[in-house]
């Protein structure tokens, strides 16, 4: 009886071994279904009642309770779809920050970023960011950067080219200048959520507005390279002359000087 099992035993194992192997293929969307679910993004950028409720928490355990959407985490800087005040236009480019306010999960995290675009010859004036450290680092063309940190120490000027990064120490005055034909991209991160920006025109000259008008003026914090005749004694020498050759390389007609005040009042409503 034992014999007679142990040869039936043998004869299903011979049979099962001499049997062709079947081979099973993955279906395409097995991958993608073990993917997290697609959500809407930051759907509650701006909303002070998570804000306050996020920056008050005693804790990051709390804050993590509060932001209970998947989506909160996610900051999305497509121009079209950026939060509602998060993108900052002028003539010569766009920025769009994710801050506290633009971000709320950036609250308790030290963090938060900016992606700047700046077309042919634009120019980012000179600002400083009270609160944060910058690190630009350059994804797209170049950008022509220049900074002071205080007074006595010597200005630093560079051109940083596609994947170098630059810093801007907390509280410098900085700017940056694209000298191509094509747009420069650069991203922007910053050691607080919240690190402010003062722009010098808008903030400094603006006690006296015919001394305003006069340099600086009440501006944008881009301004199109073509109207260099119009701002060309506000900014520094050296920057000034990068445009003009820019402008000379890219073919770009220069508008007519005009007053600068019109120029910025202009800027501030495109």
């Amino acid at each position: 009886m034992k014999l007679t099992t142990l040869s039936s035993i043998l004869a299903l194992a011979g049979a099962v071994a001499g049997s062709p192997s079947v081979k099973r293929t993955p279906a395409k969307d097995d991958v993608n279904a073990t993917l997290p679910a697609i959500v809407p993004v930051n759907t509650r950028a701006n909303n002070q009642e998570l804000i306050s409720k996020l920056l008050t928490a005693p804790t990051q355990s709390e804050r993590f309770k509060l932001l209970n959407q998947p989506g909160d985490f996610i900051f999305d800087f497509n121009n079209r779809t950026a939060p509602e005040g998060s993108a900052v236009r002028g003539k010569g480019g766009v920025a769009v920050a994710a801050t506290a306010k633009t971000f709320p999960a950036l609250i308790g995290n030290g963090a938060a970023m900016i992606v700047g675009f700046l077309g042919p010859c634009g120019m980012n004036t000179p600002h400083v960011h009270n609160r944060g450290t910058e690190l630009a680092f350059v994804a797209e063309g170049r950008l022509v950067i220049n900074f002071v940190g205080e007074n006595g120490v010597t200005p630093v000027a560079n051109t940083v080219t596609r994947f170098q990064m630059a810093i801007f120490p907390q509280g410098s005055i900085h700017t940056q200048f694209n000298p191509d034909c094509t747009n420069a991209m650069f991203v922007a991160g910053f050691n607080n959520a919240d690190p402010g920006t003062t722009t010098i025109a808008q903030n400094f000259f603006q006690l006296r507005p015919d001394i305003v008008n006069a340099t600086l003026g009440l501006g944008p914090k881009t301004l199109d390279g073509a109207d260099i005749e119009t701002f060309r004694k506000a900014i520094p020498a050296n920057i000034a002359l990068g445009i003009d050759a820019c402008l000379a390389k890219c073919g770009i007609k220069r508008n007519v000087k005009r007053d600068l005040g019109d120029l910025l009042a202009q800027a501030d409503d495109a």
